[in-house]
């Protein structure tokens, strides 16, 4: 994961991931894209040797809060004896998500299968002695859940890989050329290896920051991946030869332009088990940040981190279980539908139906009393609490009958009929939605 700071004119900044410019076309992958689009939640897993200390996965070591072999030592932790693959993907299920995505291998270029590249895997190097991506990819697949691999271009572990610790590099590419061979050579068998092995879903590549697309020979890659595999999806991070944006941690405040983007986000502060970091994300708070990806067309894929052991710290357990009620509750207004209405006409998240004769209005804080809607031009036929049934009345406030301008909807909704979390409204239309756009007035 990389960052970048951006100052604004009004020395505000935010924080954006960099991201190369995309170089696919959207009409011609708008198809397989589908079920992402239609998925809206995936569970992300970071699960390594770093959950045996608890300690940056990778980063501890490049940024030298530890050296690279009291890091590697970590292997002699790892056991993997309470792994319970079923559970996990049980678990994902009950979240509500439709696909997940696990750490193949981090940046420190540990697998989690049995490479035979070399001896750097999970199988080999570790008291649990086995390939333990092979038994999850086989959970989710019984669960109907699409399977995606994380997997990191750059090895700071690698011998021929030039980039090592922050402020040191084994050697420049331009100097020794052949060595980059090699490192091409081995990262490619081994993403050959995860291709063959368990066909991905999805790839969700990381580490891209440093070297080109030339460097990397992304098109190449995307080639033998898609020729392998034409649905596989492939997310941002391959310098733009990817099929979707991913924005990560931040919420983005405007909408993506992207036809297809995924909100990347840890249930506390960092991807991996840390013990120390017990600033959980309430079910709320998540609920809120996903109802706001899906608003604005997007996904979410929220990050979990087990310990090396393999259990789920119950933090994490309870948040994805009360995610997962709230989800099957509201299941209509959530799955399979499109982004919603533009900001300023409702005060809150919203989605449409794909026919976008259906607006759903999300309300944040419980709000109950009246809600209102702003330059809705369509006739409502029906309003209802979604996973309640309750049936709710409006009013239309301020509308002349000359005037092209609609009024204000206003809502009633009583105290009883609110969620737990986020109550949400299902608002029926006698046509696709319309909007009014304009500045006011008898023209409009």
């Amino acid at each position: 994961m990389k960052r970048i700071v951006v100052a604004g004119a009004m020395a505000l900044s935010f924080i954006m991931p960099v991201q190369a410019q995309q170089k696919t076309n959207p009409e011609e992958i708008k198809q397989k894209m589908q079920w992402f689009a239609d998925a809206k939640l995936g569970i992300f897993i970071h699960w390594g040797i770093y959950a045996v200390k608890g300690i940056d996965e990778s980063w501890s070591f490049h940024n030298k809060k530890i050296s690279h072999a009291d890091y590697m030592a970590q292997m002699k932790g790892f056991t993997a004896s309470k792994y319970d693959p079923q559970a996990w993907a049980a678990l994902v299920k009950e979240s509500g998500a439709r696909y997940a995505v696990i750490t193949t291998k981090h940046h420190d270029g540990v697998a989690l299968w049995d490479t035979k590249f070399n001896k750097l895997s999970t199988a080999r190097g570790t008291p649990a002695k086995r390939d333990v991506l092979t038994p999850f990819f086989d959970a989710l697949r019984k669960e109907n859940i699409k399977a995606g691999a994380y997997f990191s271009l750059l090895d700071w572990t690698y011998p021929d890989y030039p980039g090592f610790l922050k402020d040191s590099t084994r050697y420049k590419i331009s100097e020794q050329p052949k060595r980059w061979a090699k490192f091409q050579q081995f990262y490619q068998g081994q993403m050959a290896e995860v291709m063959t092995r368990f066909n991905p879903d999805l790839w969700w590549f990381d580490g891209d920051w440093e070297h080109s697309a030339d460097e990397w020979q992304a098109t190449k890659v995307r080639k033998m991946l898609t020729d392998h595999n034409p649905n596989t999806i492939i997310n941002g991070r391959l310098t733009g030869y990817g099929d979707y944006d991913t924005p990560e941690q931040n919420f983005p405040v405007q909408r993506p332009q992207f036809h297809w983007w995924e909100l990347c986000m840890t249930i506390n502060n960092n991807w991996g088990y840390q013990p120390q970091d017990t600033n959980w994300k309430t079910p709320y708070e998540v609920i809120t940040i996903f109802a706001d990806a899906i608003s604005n067309g997007g996904n979410m894929l929220l990050d979990i981190g087990p310990k090396e052991d393999g259990t789920i710290p119950e933090p994490q357990v309870h948040v994805l279980k009360e995610l997962g009620k709230w989800n099957k509750k509201h299941d209509k207004a959530i799955f399979g539908t499109v982004g919603g209405i533009p900001q300023g006409h409702f005060y809150g998240p919203t989605t449409l139906s794909k026919d976008s004769t259906t607006l759903y209005l999300f309300l944040p804080g419980n709000v109950s009393g009246k809600v209102m809607v702003k330059g809705l031009d369509n006739k409502i036929e029906d309003i209802t609490v979604v996973g309640n049934g309750a049936k709710l009345s409006h009013k239309i406030v301020g509308k002349i009958s000359w005037s092209p301008v609609p009024g204000l909807v206003y809502i009633t909704v009583p105290a009883n009929v609110q969620d737990e979390y986020m109550t949400v409204l299902e608002l029926k239309l006698d046509k696709p939605v319309k909007l009014y756009r304009g500045k006011g007035g008898l023209n409009g």
